[in-house]
């Protein structure tokens, strides 16, 4: 019998709508959690600073669980992955409404946050195996897209759900689609298998670790990724731009409050646009171009001063080129890995961006403190550009030739 005729039908692109929706719920936890913190704050009668440590913890357990699913998916199917994971973080995020003290609200957090590991790695692994590299570009963008709606619209309706219905009631609102949507993919979602039959038949973990690091093209993206963390859109740029505008250039709420709402809606197109455009001409040059045109837009929004024309213009170039460089290294990683290498390289990749991409926002941090905010600010601008520069350089070397000789018509 054939072998390809006793594979499962996969439906990818009923995969994708599921993940996406799956995403963007996990992006509604990161801008509500900021929400229900001040609430926190204010009625177990804690600290900001034990709040940041809280946050801080949440984010290291989640990325460092991201490293295990290199072996956890040679065992488990990704969609089963998925939908524990999912229901861990819609469990969660609703138990934490029963809290009566910090311990009993931290403890349900941080479950929550390493819930939310398996949607980048495990999510993007499984849309690499079903799509062809032809419409990968378009599908892991659409993924990440996906989650930059929940961003745009928990940014919305956040804060009205908690004063509508108070912190508790808002963690059970957002809580409760989480897991249903993680029974959704349980039952609606199949995957082939391929990859982790790849996987096993390759050798052991630490065998796909070794060729993984010996691989000079990883190697460079990985790199790349690095580099590049220092100015991403979500996570980096938006932060420091708040603080700018409010605190440094001293605009008043209404102004800087529709400029930062404006770089996040780019969030969500331009991925798709990016993403579009690497199925077509190849995954190097709109990531090169994405780092050199999201250098100069750090450039521009600097050196406008309080021009509110100036400032504009800088926050449509970040807001075009800032958010769509991460979804077209994820596919040129799905390009270039072998299948059987795909789930442990996107487990390093993950567990190096989260982690990396703290080390940038703290030494952001120490910088803005050591040299105040009006010249702090500024300062890191100007290194997220020298970042993005570098993460350019370091795209070149990267060798596509295979993944670009596939037909892409």
């Amino acid at each position: 019998m054939d072998r390809m005729a006793v594979l499962p039908d996969v439906h990818p692109n009923r995969t994708l709508v599921l993940l996406s929706i799956a995403h963007a719920v996990n992006h509604a936890q990161a801008v509500l959690l900021p929400l229900i913190f001040l609430a926190i704050i204010k009625e177990f009668g804690v600290t900001i600073q034990t709040i940041a440590f809280l946050a801080a913890f949440g984010s290291v357990a989640s990325g460092m669980v991201q490293l295990g699913y290199a072996e956890l998916t040679r065992r488990v199917s990704r969609v089963r992955i998925l939908a524990l994971g999912g229901m861990l973080f819609g469990g969660g995020f609703a138990a934490q409404a029963l809290a009566t003290t910090f311990p009993g609200f931290a403890l349900p957090n941080v479950l929550s946050r390493i819930g939310t590991s398996p949607q980048h790695p495990v999510g993007n692994g499984l849309l690499a195996e079903q799509f062809p590299p032809a419409r990968r570009g378009f599908a892991i963008s659409a993924h990440i897209a996906g989650g930059n709606v929940g961003t745009v619209v928990v940014a919305l309706i956040g804060a009205p759900v908690i004063l509508a219905v108070g912190w508790r009631g808002a963690s059970v609102a957002f809580g409760i689609p989480a897991i249903l949507i993680a029974i959704a993919i349980l039952l609606f979602v199949r995957e082939r298998g391929t990859d982790r039959a790849a996987a096993v038949a390759s050798g052991r973990t630490r065998d796909a670790f070794r060729r993984i690091l010996g691989d000079r093209d990883l190697r460079w993206l990985f790199l790349t990724s690095v580099l590049g963390g220092g100015g991403r859109g979500l996570g980096v740029v938006n932060l420091f731009v708040l603080i700018y505008l409010t605190r440094v250039i001293g605009l008043d709420e209404a102004t800087s409050g529709l400029m930062y709402g404006a770089l996040i809606v780019f969030s969500v197109p331009m991925p798709l646009v990016a993403g579009w455009i690497s199925d077509r001409i190849g995954r190097k040059p709109p990531i090169i171009g994405v780092y050199l045109g999201g250098a100069l837009a750090f450039v521009v929004f600097i050196l406008a001063g309080s021009s509110p024309v100036g400032l504009w213009i800088g926050i449509a170039l970040m807001g075009l080129f800032t958010f769509a460089e991460s979804p077209q290294l994820q596919a040129l990683l799905a390009d270039i890995a072998p299948p059987a290498d795909r789930d442990t390289s996107y487990a390093l990749y993950f567990t190096l961006a989260f982690g990396v991409g703290s080390l940038w926002t703290a030494l952001y941090g120490v910088i803005i403190d050591s040299a105040g905010e009006a010249t702090g600010v500024p300062l890191v601008f100007g290194l997220m550009a020298v970042t993005f520069v570098a993460a350019a350089l370091a795209t070149v070397p990267i060798r596509t030739e295979a993944a670009d000789a596939i037909d892409r018509s």
